[in-house]
């Protein structure tokens, strides 16, 4: 009895991530393992769910020139070289996930550090609102990315490597700017708070 339940649950196993599997486009199952069948991101990777294909593609460029270092994505973007293949992977995650409900600036009640931050910025210290870019309910769009819903260590170690000139490739260094005037808790708060979104 025990051996054929055995055998049930190891199909059923495999049928259910056979079918995950092929939900997910051939072009997009080298992504699985560290970004999720639907982009929810793991341990391993970001969210890319909802994310532009424009600032996907970016992303692609920069650790393939290698202004963003990273060993396994180097070798994964350089996997994605053939551009047909690379859009129907990035059109792929870009499709998943779903908006956060929609956040009008007006409608916004201060409440947090954190979101005094995102929506007013700090005019002492020339730092930006950070909705100027990303949008009022942190979704991004063209190639600003969505901030929403991702993980909070991944901001965190993204605003850091942009404080220490770790990474780069915006335009102009904006984000290397505005990062350098961040302090350690306000990173973590901004972290916390963006994650919280959903």
């Amino acid at each position: 009895m025990n051996k054929h339940l055995a055998i049930s649950s190891l199909l059923t196993l495999f049928l259910v991530n056979h079918a995950s599997a092929v939900e997910v486009p051939e072009a997009a199952q080298s992504c699985v393992v560290c970004h999720g069948a639907q982009g929810q991101g793991t341990s391993q990777g970001p969210k890319l769910a909802g994310l532009t294909s424009l600032y996907m593609n970016a992303q692609i460029e920069h650790f393939i020139s290698g202004e963003r270092k990273n060993v396994v994505m180097t070798l994964m973007a350089e996997s994605l070289v053939d551009l047909n293949v690379r859009q129907q992977a990035l059109a792929y995650y870009a499709e998943q996930g779903t908006a956060p409900e929609l956040q009008k600036r007006g409608d916004t009640l201060v409440q947090s550090g954190a979101e005094k931050l995102y929506y007013q910025g700090d005019p002492h210290r020339s730092l930006p609102a950070c909705y100027s870019c990303h949008g009022p309910s942190a979704v991004g769009g063209g190639p600003f990315p969505r901030l929403a819903g991702q993980q909070s260590s991944y901001l965190k170690d993204q605003l850091v490597a942009w404080q220490k000139k770790q990474r780069s490739g915006d335009p102009d260094n904006t984000m290397g700017h505005i990062a350098s005037k961040l302090k350690d808790s306000e990173i973590q708060a901004l972290a916390d708070y963006l994650s919280a979104i959903q």
